[in-house]
């Protein structure tokens, strides 16, 4: 039986996730050649190579890449005892690891600040990255639950329907289009436009609209960020499309409007979801729960203000 403490294990997995021993030490808060000396210790102990450097970049071997699986399987497991430990003694401790799209941003810390309040024991560990991001991120198993838009249909999921979240055409309140009522879309032909960055939902959402009817757009801008686009749009460059929720935050100096177009909103759901076959957390099971129970409320909440 190979002997390794799970020291030298948790080490060897921060190292594979990074493929850096410099950016590993600095995520366990210790020095690098404690990383190195750990890791190679461990492959002592495994007797085989678990890594091989090409250049300056590190590769897991095949027995790298089992030992790996092997680490996410040991850790999820600890955890999860220990949550059910801190669920048997009446709390709730542990972690969540949550991957979000990027403009989930405007609700779900708001979501998360109440449930740490109401749960101070769960450590939160949250990303906001893109779709791609979060369909590898799914790929590799790396968070609990994941919040998006539109739910990869090629990877088996359990995927439960969150609130809306329908997509508006936005632009500058001195736009020639604003104001006027029932607009054909056909009028959005060589519009100048400022769209999200491929791999988008957002953007897919669009681009299936346009060709459905046969609509052409010049492509002014490409940009990664909401919170850009709309300095964008206020600034005379375009009109885009963005989530709605995108809007409810705005103070009254931005100079933005919603355009009254045909086919708009683009109706959409917010989803969560984890992989099938996924044994959640005492932790995530609680934060699901919550979260469905909170989206109602701001769901209700939207439609009043509506």
């Amino acid at each position: 039986m190979i002997q390794a403490t799970l020291h030298q294990l948790r080490v060897f997995q921060t190292v594979a996730l990074h493929g850096s021993f410099t950016k590993a030490a600095e995520e366990l808060f210790i020095t690098q050649p404690t990383v190195s000396a750990q890791v190679k210790q461990l492959g002592q102990a495994v007797g085989i190579p678990l890594f091989e450097q090409i250049g300056k970049q590190l590769y897991l071997t095949d027995v790298g890449r089992e030992l790996f699986a092997t680490c996410q399987e040991v850790f999820e497991q600890l955890a999860r005892f220990e949550m059910t430990v801190a669920d048997i003694k009446g709390t709730k401790q542990g972690q969540l690891r949550l991957a979000v799209v990027t403009t989930a941003k405007y609700f779900v810390p708001r979501i998360l600040g109440y449930f740490c309040q109401e749960y101070p024991g769960v450590d939160i560990s949250l990303e906001v990255t893109n779709h791609q991001n979060i369909t590898r991120r799914m790929l590799e198993n790396q968070d609990d639950l994941y919040i998006c838009s539109q739910p990869p249909e090629d990877i088996p999921l359990c995927s439960e329907a969150l609130m809306d979240n329908p997509l508006v055409l936005v632009a500058n309140k001195n736009h020639p289009l604003a104001g006027q009522r029932n607009i054909p879309i056909k009028r959005l032909n060589n519009q100048a436009f400022i769209m999200r960055e491929s791999g988008s939902g957002t953007r897919q959402a669009v681009q299936k609209l346009f060709a459905k009817h046969k609509i052409y757009v010049k492509v002014r801008l490409e940009l990664g960020s909401n919170e850009a686009i709309k300095q964008a749009i206020a600034g005379g460059l375009g009109i885009s499309i963005l989530s709605k929720h995108t809007l409810y935050c705005e103070s009254s100096e931005w100079e933005l409007t919603t355009l009254d177009v045909q086919n708009f909103p683009i109706k959409r759901q917010w989803y969560v979801s984890y992989l099938a076959g996924k044994q959640l957390s005492v932790v995530a099971q609680t934060f699901l729960e919550y979260l469905h129970e909170h989206t109602q409320k701001m769901a209700v909440t939207s439609s009043l203000v509506s």
